[in-house]
């Protein structure tokens, strides 16, 4: 081919070009390509992003994992869907808009009305939202756009309701008074995934309690607890203590008086108190600790709420000058009321994780409220069985154990939040309360004139679901359930999901639960929890620490490529990423080595010959190359199967770079340059068989410079993105390709040249010196490989002449190279000082002995060590490591020359 490729390689000039390319093309929707097995069909769906969301470095994880799996299908001629979408995200998206309409100062939310707030998020969804959906398609991902959907969309809004009918119709959805989580800013209950536990300093009070006394007789007994919210004293309906705690054996069953109330509770046994902390007794305030809340529960003890919605403290249920306080004001005048009583046994200092709110900042209160429930608890025992069972396969185990952990525990799902975005719960209210659940208003209408007899106003529900509700029916709703579409026999269930550990429960379970329900299957084969993209220290990265990377930054410097490859390398299961842009750098530069072997290439005249047949090959270094490459393909396909990405990577980066950019070119050269003209068609064809079928299997992991060169390398072939896997379901021919006496030949030879050049660059012969050298062979097919390829071997090992002998030759002045079977002995004195190099050895082993004498002195002084920061030992440790390798080096170096 003509020369077409730039002399740099630049992926800005490439990438929004080839992206619109494919997209136009079509090569993303999931249907049929030349190659295509109709009776194959792999799907995979996208976890939707938060319509309010930017791409960040775990979506660049996931997505660019998630690309590799639809890439590498759809090569291998599977009907491939990857399902786009964005999530509604209820309780961030109404706040942006409410901070919208806070900052231009005309009204709130409430004065707005509901009708017109919910018009103003749609507009704001519609102008603003999804922006990240342009992200993605920076970063290469190749979904099915044309089937993008939205949570609140109106099929799977109608998905929403029929499922919480049928749930409802089945008793798994009930409406009762529970402990939630409460936002006193946002007035809203939100799910555990919204809460951020932090760890505060703060006071553990050790208060007193009378314990009540016999009619007629003064009381004088106390029993002491310990709390670290003295404020919620007044909702205390109980005390607990260990049953097997001998201190209160005799006060089970007796009853205490709350301080100032004087109201009588019971203390009772259960194993929630730890005797181990504080005083082994504890205040039990069902309203308002979800632990006590279950301690209330199995003793049925009273619940009294004492906080309103915004954390204020009610009139109805405390002292009078306590009413109307908030939290932190209660607790500074109850400590103070206290020590005035003479109630505080004494305070110590504690650490404690308080719970804020993700999205508000505020702390989040346990309250008491009416909210609907779906019994998770009868759903779990079946999505537990079909992680066990082989119906579905979570990966890596440590999260199935984590799986396993929260479904042996789960508690009953609140699917009910206090908001005005999402999907308004279609439940509807009765004159005198009577719940109607209905699909539409006209049909809870008519069940309320069945069971009024009448036509009657019914009121709609006002508070919304759980964002996780709608998006546990993804796998289903978005291939168009509740109708039984061609889509959903063909794609339900899905081959695999890849997705973050730490949504496990709160996304992956209840797929799992809901998927089982409505089908009676699961919703995806297998699962795979991909790791944390951390920072260079293995912090987690947030805003407040300031170390969040911008994947688009990256890409802008590097390319997609480059960040792509990065991510798939390093996501070994179970293994969170230590991200750094010298990472992704390495890795550009692995994209630059292959640009510049396909530039050499281009300009040697070495093309994609569409009818090589490669198994006509003839000599050594052909026939080594593609035997190398079946292995490597046959390594790529095993890896894929079991998820592991990195080595996919591994052995892709071992095989470009290693065997073709730094062997089989070099092993080219003379014969492209001196060869007979049919050994160089013969070489030519090879080189430009293997580079494609490089380009082939890389390409789901850098689309983009696979792309480029291929469309450069193969013009009349088409597009790569929609090409063949290389030798695609024929292992018999994989075999036939193999040589191995010609791979055991050719990699004796690189290992041979690789000792050689090691062993002069120890002894500091000057790299253009030419030396000879006498190998002393333990086989004949090593001898005969030796006659074969000598000059081959003297070029790259830089030898002036390459002689076989049966014994080690005699002498002075001669180096010994050895690896399995080989001894190569070099005759180095005519090219250096044997004695002046000795001694620069000698001088430089001295000064290293002597910085290890003083790093290990420093390392084992023991005031050292406790008062250097970590990262000063850290740097002294990592230090003294490299000079005790410097000294390896040294002395073998030495031995060499003695």
């Amino acid at each position: 081919m003509a020369p077409m490729l730039d002399k740099i390689y630049t992926p800005q000039d490439i990438e929004s070009k080839l992206y619109n390319a494919w997209e136009k093309s079509g090569a993303f929707e999931a249907s049929t390509h030349p190659h295509t097995d109709p009776k194959k069909n792999f799907c995979i769906m996208m976890p939707p992003p938060n319509v309010t969301g930017n791409l960040h470095m775990g979506h660049a994880l996931n997505y660019t994992l998630q690309d590799i799996l639809v890439r590498y299908h759809r090569m291998r001629g599977f009907t491939t869907l990857w399902q786009p979408g964005t999530d509604h995200a209820g309780i961030a998206t109404q706040m942006i808009v409410e901070r919208q309409i806070a900052a231009e100062g005309k009204t709130t939310r409430l004065e707005m009305g509901r009708e017109k707030f919910l018009e103003r998020v749609w507009a704001w969804k519609e102008e603003s939202g999804g922006a990240i959906v342009n992200q993605q398609r920076r970063l290469g991902v190749t979904p099915d756009w044309k089937r993008q959907r939205f949570t609140m969309d109106k099929g799977l809004s109608t998905s929403v309701r029929k499922i919480f009918v049928e749930m409802h119709k089945d008793g798994l959805i009930y409406r009762n008074k529970r402990l939630v989580n409460w936002d006193p800013k946002l007035l809203t209950a939100v799910s555990d995934l919204e809460v951020d536990n932090i760890d505060k300093s703060g006071n553990l009070w050790y208060i007193k309690y009378d314990l009540e006394g016999t009619p007629g007789q003064k009381n004088t007994k106390t029993i002491t607890v310990a709390t670290t919210r003295p404020e919620t004293l007044f909702g205390d309906t109980g005390i607990a203590v260990h049953p097997e705690d001998d201190r209160y054996k005799d006060l089970i069953g007796k009853r205490a008086l709350v301080p100032f109330l004087n109201r009588s509770i019971p203390i009772v046994a259960d194993e929630h108190s730890d005797p181990e902390k504080g005083t082994g007794a504890v205040k039990i305030t069902p309203a308002h600790d979800f632990n006590d809340f279950e301690v209330g529960s199995r003793h049925n003890l009273e619940q009294i709420t004492i906080l309103d919605e915004t954390a204020h403290l009610l009139a109805e249920c405390v002292p009078q000058d306590y009413a109307g306080l908030d939290c932190f004001a209660a607790r500074k005048k109850i400590v103070s009321d206290l020590e005035s009583a003479r109630r505080i046994e004494k305070v110590e200092k504690t650490i404690h994780a308080v719970p804020h709110g993700e999205r508000s900042g505020v702390i989040l209160e346990p309250r008491l409220t009416d909210q609907w429930f779906l019994h998770a608890d009868r759903l779990a025992k079946e999505a537990l069985d079909a992680a066990h069972d082989g119906r579905t396969k979570i990966m890596p185990e440590s999260g199935l154990n984590t799986y396993n952990h929260w479904m042996k525990n789960i508690q009953p799902w609140c699917i009910s939040r206090q908001l005005w975005w999402g999907h308004q719960i279609p439940a509807w209210y009765g004159p005198d309360g009577e719940i109607f659940v209905a699909e539409t208003e006209s049909e809870a209408l008519d069940q309320a004139k069945s069971h009024y007899k009448k036509d009657v106003d019914l009121r709609q529900e006002t508070d919304v679901l759980d964002t996780w509700f709608s998006s546990a029916l993804w796998p289903f709703s978005t291939l168009g359930w509740p109708k039984n579409t061609e889509d959903l026999k063909k794609f339900y269930p899905t081959a695999c999901l890849i997705t973050a550990g730490d949504i496990l429960f709160f996304w992956v379970a209840r797929m799992m639960m809901v998927g089982l329900y409505v089908f009676k299957d699961v919703p995806f084969k297998d699962v795979f929890l991909h790791s944390l993209v951390r920072d260079s220290k293995g912090q987690k990265m947030s805003k407040t620490k300031g170390n969040v990377i911008n994947p688009l930054d990256v890409m802008d410097k590097y390319g997609a490529d480059a960040l792509r490859y990065t991510m798939a390398s390093f996501s070994a299961p179970g293994r969170d990423i230590k991200y750094a842009d010298s990472l992704v750098e390495t890795n550009r530069n692995f994209a630059t080595k292959l640009w510049n072997a396909a530039r050499f290439l281009d300009a040697n005249g070495v093309t994609f010959i569409h009818d090589f047949d490669p198994k006509k090959v003839t000599l050594d270094i052909n026939k080594w190359i593609i035997s190398e490459f079946i292995d490597c393909l046959e390594k790529v396909e095993d890896a894929v199967a079991r998820y592991r990405f990195n080595d996919m990577s591994s052995v892709i980066y071992h095989f470009a770079w290693g065997a073709f950019c730094d062997w089989y070119i070099e092993f080219s050269k003379p014969i492209l340059f001196e060869g007979s003209p049919e050994d160089q068609q013969e070489t030519k064809e090879t080189l430009g068989w293997v580079l494609g079928q490089i380009l082939h299997i890389l390409n789901p992991i850098m689309p983009f410079i696979t792309e480029e060169l291929w469309q450069n390398l193969a013009p009349k072939k088409g597009q790569l993105i929609t090409s063949a896997w290389p030798l695609l379901d024929d292992d018999s021919a994989k075999t036939s390709l193999k040589d191995p006496v010609s791979q055991d030949r050719l990699n004796w030879v690189i290992d041979l040249v690789t000792t050689i050049r090691s062993t002069r660059n120890d002894v500091n012969v000057p790299a253009g010196a030419k030396i000879p050298a006498i190998l002393v062979l333990e086989s004949q097919d090593l001898k005969d490989a030796a006659h074969d390829l000598g000059a081959l071997i003297c070029r790259l090992a830089r030898l002036d002449s390459l002689t076989l002998q049966d014994n080690a030759p005699q002498g002075t002045g001669i180096v010994q190279a050895v690896l399995k079977d080989t001894t190569a002995y070099l005759a180095i004195s005519n090219v250096i000082d044997i004695d002046a190099e000795k001694a620069r050895l000698l001088k430089n082993l001295q000064r290293t002995e002597k910085e290890i004498n003083i790093l290990e002195k420093k390392l084992s002084n023991k005031k050292f060590t406790d008062k250097a920061p970590v990262e000063i030992i850290a740097t002294n440790k990592k230090r003294l490591e490299e000079e005790e390798s410097i000294k390896s080096k040294i002395n073998i170096a030495i031995k060499r020359l003695t």
